[in-house]
């Protein structure tokens, strides 16, 4: 379409349609400002939209200015937007026919200033504090001791040297180094995935669990430490359930990660310093303490050893306890005769009192009283006696009815049961005998075995001359295989001896029905019917 519509009717004036300006407006736009850098507050930012673009506005006192950073764009950023965070943001500016309007369309953004930088830091800083995340309460101290150290730093730098040789003037310990990026973009990943994975090793692993973690850099500017600052990096160091110390940069640096850990350290090695504690001055406190502990033990043992002996001097000896009791002993054997002589005396005059009023007549007045009782007693015992054996006597008169009555029922029940038992036994017998392969056997059949008495199945399992036994149902017969009859052995009966003689006709009238049968090939099982 040309840029140039057709001139009206009317007058001179051209006719533009709505999509005509704007796109003559858009090339105006994008020709006079091809690439901007603009200074101002990032305003209105929300996130990335669901299709990854970012829609925000840059202003400042007097005027804003809609800014767009696309998604392609989004992922090369090296500072993310954030809201009220002060910028510079480089790109072209171009228009927006859907809405009339101009805008940025980013593609780089900077820092405006170490004043923005400040700015977002202490704007993060308040709104990480505001969630209790710098909470004197929650911050711990690092044990006296600790056996394993784990330091996240880079691996090549200055600083793990420093700390290592700090370590081993002082008391060397077992370290563990998680290399991480302490500059650019991926440091604050980095960093807080590092804090995260001491903290994930499991105590008593394969890898020891650290009992301290120091996170150190050297010195800076602002910018080199803004990746101690990240948020990602700062809740790591607040949820790590190891004490966590914090030495980035020089002792007038501050990064935010220094508010989030339980202890803040000037430099990498003042904290290697505070990890752990001297071990010479720690043996000589020790040797100190050892020393004034036996001397407190050896003044304590003579203090008691004194008080022992002036308690000794203010107990009596053994003769001055022992004399009164003994003078009280001789004074009462002294008064023991006379006190049995005068014992004996008033025991002897109640005696002599006693036999006065133990008179015959009296001993007759007693005696008939006691008989007079005694017969009153046995009249009673004798009726009780009597109505205890009319009352058990009565008890086993019912008992015995009782018994009569069951023993009158018993014997038809005994008999009832018995003839249903015989029944079932009858029953069981037929059944026995129908299943029992001697019912074959009746019907003509043969069972043949070896020499074991093992059953045969087939003729091939015979051999030549070998010793067989036929059992008919009459009784067995002993034979050899491919041998003529006359040299069979004798028929014998069920119990191994010979019959007496014929079975009243039944051989006979067995052989014809065994002739009346049709001939098999093979020879018969006992389960052919």
């Amino acid at each position: 379409m040309s840029a140039s519509p057709p001139e009206s009717p009317v007058g001179n004036a051209p006719d533009w349609t709505v999509s005509e300006l704007s796109g003559a407006l858009k090339r105006t736009v994008e020709e006079a400002f091809g690439h901007v850098r603009v200074r101002g507050e990032i305003s209105g930012y929300r996130g990335q939209h669901s299709s990854g673009h970012a829609y925000f506005s840059l202003k400042d006192t007097n005027a804003r200015l809609d800014a767009v950073v696309w998604k392609t764009s989004f992922s090369r950023l090296r500072l993310k937007p954030e809201e009220g965070l002060e910028v510079v943001a480089i790109g072209r500016i171009t228009t927006f026919p859907g809405k009339s309007s101009y805008q940025i369309v980013i593609e780089q953004l900077e820092y405006a200033g170490a004043g923005a930088i400040m700015a977002m830091l202490e704007e993060r800083k308040r709104r990480l504090a505001a969630e209790g995340l710098f909470a004197p309460e929650r911050k711990r101290r690092p044990p006296f001791l600790p056996r394993v150290i784990g330091v996240v730093t880079s691996p090549t730098g200055a600083v793990i040297r420093d700390i290592l040789h700090r370590l081993s003037d002082r008391f060397p310990r077992r370290v563990l180094v998680w290399p991480v990026r302490v500059q650019g973009d991926t440091c604050g990943p980095e960093v807080a995935a590092a804090i995260r994975g001491f903290n994930a090793l499991e105590p008593g692993g394969a890898i020891p669990r650290p009992d301290v973690l120091i996170v150190a850099r050297g010195g800076g500017s602002l910018e080199d430490l803004l990746g101690f600052s990240d948020e990602a990096v700062v809740r790591a160091a607040a949820e790590s359930a190891i004490p966590l110390i914090s030495a980035v940069g020089h002792e007038t640096d501050v990064t935010l990660i220094d508010f989030a850990a339980d202890v803040r350290a000037p430099t990498p090695t003042a904290a290697a310093e505070m990890a752990v504690p001297v071990r010479g001055e720690l043996m000589a406190a020790i040797q100190a303490g050892g020393a004034r502990l036996t001397a407190a033990m050896a003044r304590a043992s003579e203090r008691r050893r004194a008080d022992l002996r002036g308690l000794a001097r203010l107990l009596p000896s053994g003769e001055t306890l022992l004399a009164v009791p003994r003078q009280r002993l001789d004074l009462a054997s002294g008064r023991l005769p006379r006190a049995l002589k005068a014992n004996a005396a008033a025991h002897r005059l109640q005696l002599t009192r006693a036999e006065g009023r133990l008179s015959p007549h009296r001993l007759a007045q007693l005696v008939a009283g006691r008989r007079e009782r005694f017969t009153l007693v046995a009249g009673r015992l004798d009726a009780a006696l009597r109505a205890n054996a009319n009352a058990h006597r009565e008890r086993i008169h019912r008992a015995r009815e009782r018994f009569e009555g069951f023993h009158a029922r018993l014997d038809p029940a005994w008999r009832r049961g018995l003839a249903e038992r015989g029944r079932r036994l009858d029953a069981i017998g037929k059944l026995m005998g129908a299943l029992s392969y001697r019912g074959v056997l009746a019907r003509g059949f043969a069972l043949v075995r070896d020499a074991d008495g093992q059953p045969l199945r087939s003729a091939a399992a015979i051999a030549g001359g070998q010793r067989l036994d036929i059992e008919f149902a009459d009784g067995h017969v002993r034979a050899a295989a491919g041998e003529s009859a006359p040299g069979a052995l004798p028929p014998t009966t069920a119990g191994g001896a010979a019959p007496k003689g014929p079975a009243r006709g039944r051989e006979p009238k067995a052989r014809a029905k065994a002739d009346a049968l049709p001939k098999s090939p093979a020879q018969p099982t006992l389960f052919d019917d």
